[in-house]
């Protein structure tokens, strides 16, 4: 591994990261970036702990060996099932200095900014809800807010099949908003803890009051990363400033090169890399 200064790595699962990638390129454009997706795996939320983390440790790794000092898991079912192993258990055994950061913590510190009257709804995998990674975050900054979480097992699917804008999409997100809702009917803001979720929030608009707060989590991870790299100048250091942007995925280069221009709203080339 190098001790040069190299690209910031944003790591998910499939495309859903994409979402975030694009807000932090919009933040901080003046660095480099890799993007990883290994969408031959995705997805994540239904698998156990023990996968999650073993797929998540592998990916981190491979950026660590492209010359990323720091790594974004933009992805909620591997900072819930993974990150605070490999912050504590995987980075102290390497000697150079490197950083791996979530998404559950940004967004659970700014949740309270948004809710009226203190209930708040989570939406996310089976995997985010089961490890309850958001009733600790937001417990320990918010200990008063009331938060009630409802798994969303079609929602990455029916994204990741371009099937979003269906007419079948309604079905499933109708009923997993009417079972949040039927938990908790004075919910006033909804957390979309899945990157994926961003390309679904047409459909969510339809079932739910006007008067509900979404929050999505691009615009939040880019801002918490900016003032993380201001707060910690000797990451910033390490993270190398020639605009210059890497994906690539453990699927088809072209079948993620197709589906990655409708996340980002560009065109974008990959390589393949095998895991």
């Amino acid at each position: 591994m190098s001790k040069a200064a190299g690209p910031i790595g944003i790591f998910d699962s499939g495309y859903g990261g994409l979402t975030v990638f694009k807000e932090i390129l919009k933040e901080l454009p003046e660095y480099d970036y890799i993007y990883l997706g290994d969408n031959a795996r995705v997805p994540y939320g239904s698998r156990s702990f023990e996968t999650v983390y073993k797929y998540t440790w592998e990916c981190v790794r491979e950026l660590f060996n492209k010359g990323c000092r720091l790594v974004i898991l933009a992805c909620n079912t591997a900072s819930a099932k993974a990150l605070r192993n490999i912050q504590q258990h995987e980075l102290p055994q390497i000697p150079e200095l490197r950083r791996v950061l979530g998404v559950i913590r940004p967004t659970a510190e700014i949740v309270g900014d948004f809710t009226k009257n203190g209930q708040v709804g989570i939406l996310g995998t089976e995997g985010t809800v089961t490890s309850e990674s958001y009733l600790l975050e937001i417990g320990k900054f918010f200990p008063g807010i009331k938060v009630v979480q409802e798994a969303c097992p079609m929602w990455v699917p029916l994204v990741e099949n371009n099937e979003y804008d269906s007419a079948g999409a309604d079905y499933f997100v109708q009923k997993n908003l009417d079972n949040l809702f039927q938990k908790s009917p004075g919910t006033d803001t909804l957390v979309l803890a899945c990157t994926h979720y961003p390309l679904l929030i047409n459909k969510i608009k339809k079932y739910i009051p006007a008067s509900v707060r979404i929050i999505s989590q691009g615009e939040i991870v880019a801002h918490s990363l900016k003032d993380y790299l201001n707060r910690h100048p000797e990451i910033r250091e390490l993270c190398s400033t020639n605009q210059q942007v890497e994906y690539y995925t453990t699927e088809s280069a072209a079948g993620f090169n197709s589906k990655a221009a409708i996340f980002l709203g560009w065109e974008v080339r990959s390589e393949h890399l095998d895991i």
